[in-house]
């Protein structure tokens, strides 16, 4: 694995622990370096980590206030 691509991931202490959950990542990453961008979406994915996530987390937040909500009227 190139210097360049050790420190990105030792600058993101999520994809740490995740090439630590997924170790097939090191052998990906020593013949590919570039596939570190994949390896990044594939963890924003498994820790729930990207937009439509944090949206449909909003949205049940919001629900759950509505719901509070109505049970105070």
């Amino acid at each position: 694995m190139n210097l360049e691509t050790m420190f990105k991931i030792k600058s993101n202490p999520n994809l740490v622990r995740y090439l630590h959950e997924n170790s097939y990542w090191y052998k990906i990453l020593n013949r590919n370096p570039n596939m570190i961008n994949k390896m990044n979406e594939d963890m924003k994915k498994a820790y729930k980590m990207t937009v439509s996530d944090k949206i449909d987390d909003l949205n049940s937040k919001m629900n759950l206030v509505k719901a509070f909500m109505d049970t105070m009227k």
